[in-house]
This record gives C-alpha cells, structure tokens and sequence, in this order.
C-alpha cells in the first residue's frame, strides 16, 4: 500500500469521523511494518502520550505485525485505524494477532522459495563472500556497541526500572544509540535481548 494510499485513507478518516480534528504532528516511515522499533513512530508515540493525542494510522498492519506491541500500544495511547474507523481495543487485538499470523505465513513462504533457489545453485544475500564480511563488520560493531551499555542497563533493570525508565535515564545521561539516536523503551529491550539479558 503506498505512502499516497496511505495519507488518502487517513483524510478520509479525518473527513468523516474526526471532522473537528487538530493535527498535532505527522510522521512518516519508510519501513517495513515487521519493526517494531522505528525513529519516526517512537517520535509520535511520544508527542500522542505527552499531548494526550489519538495516534491515527491508516492500517495496523503498516504499525506493527507484532500483537504485543499492539498491545501494549493500546494500553499506553489512544489508537485509532483509518481502515478500520470502527474498531474497537478489542478488536484491534484481533487484527493485529491475525497480521502477525501473516507475518509468520510471508516469513515461510519466504524461506521456501529461497530454499528452492538455492537448491537450484543460485547464490543468496550474505552466501556472497563480500556481503558476509559485511554483515560479520556490522554485526560486530552492533555487538560491541551492546556490551557498552548493557552494564547501565542490568543494573537499572536489577533496580526495577522499566525499559522505558532506562531510555529516558540513557537520554538524561547523553548516551546516544548506535545510530545516534534517543533511547526508548523498545530500543532498550532490544538491546537487552540481543545479549540475552531478560
């Protein structure tokens, strides 16, 4: 679904079920909807919880493919679907558990034909040697960077601090993230569980 279909469904919304709207904000990703942790969508996660805000999408799917992230969205915004003006938290649980079910049906489907092409000989992503010392340099550098911070972050998760309480200390502190970002609570998880660290 293009980003022109997209931004048509979210008017039609606004149009016809928000007539007396104010937009507050408006954030574009370019991105799969698989990632959970994108720049632009933690950036209006954040001003729709400071500003007491309604978060509009124009699919879930397009959010996330991810039920608990779903889930536990909902919990901290008010939600709302363009493709689905009607739905309610109820509902888009459902929908988000059946986008996930897609996800994990894509990812399969994925596997099998590249599995056929390489049964056929054809050379495949990080197979080539080049991109496998690209991915080995990238990797190691994720790692590196990781082992850095995780320290800070088992002692305040020992302390029962909460992802999101963790990023916003790192932000106090001026830790940038690998890419030189702000922290949140989903970057901090992620961190967490790329060292095995619950």
């Amino acid at each position: 679904m293009g980003l022109e279909a997209q931004c048509r469904d979210i008017q039609l919304y606004l149009s016809n079920y928000a007539p007396a709207h104010e937009i507050i904000g408006g954030y574009q990703e370019v991105v799969t909807g698989a990632q959970s942790n994108r720049v632009e969508l933690n950036k209006a996660i954040d001003l729709a919880r400071s500003e007491n805000a309604t978060l509009l999408v124009s699919k879930l799917d397009r959010l996330s493919r991810d039920v608990e992230f779903i889930a536990g969205l909902i919990k901290r915004v008010n939600l709302r679907v363009a493709a689905m003006p009607s739905a309610d938290n109820f509902q888009l649980h459902i929908y988000a558990a059946l986008a996930e079910q897609e996800r994990a049906f894509i990812s399969l489907r994925t596997k099998q034909a590249l599995q056929i092409a390489k049964s056929r000989g054809v050379k495949l992503g990080t197979a080539r040697p080049e991109a496998r010392k690209r991915v080995e340099v990238l990797k190691a550098n994720a790692d590196d960077f990781a082992s850095k911070v995780i320290k800070t972050i088992r002692v305040l998760r020992e302390a029962k601090k909460t992802y999101a309480d963790i990023a916003a200390e790192l932000n106090t502190l001026g830790v940038p993230t690998a890419r030189g970002g702000q922290w949140h609570g989903s970057t901090v998880r992620n961190y967490a569980k790329r060292l095995a660290y619950t």
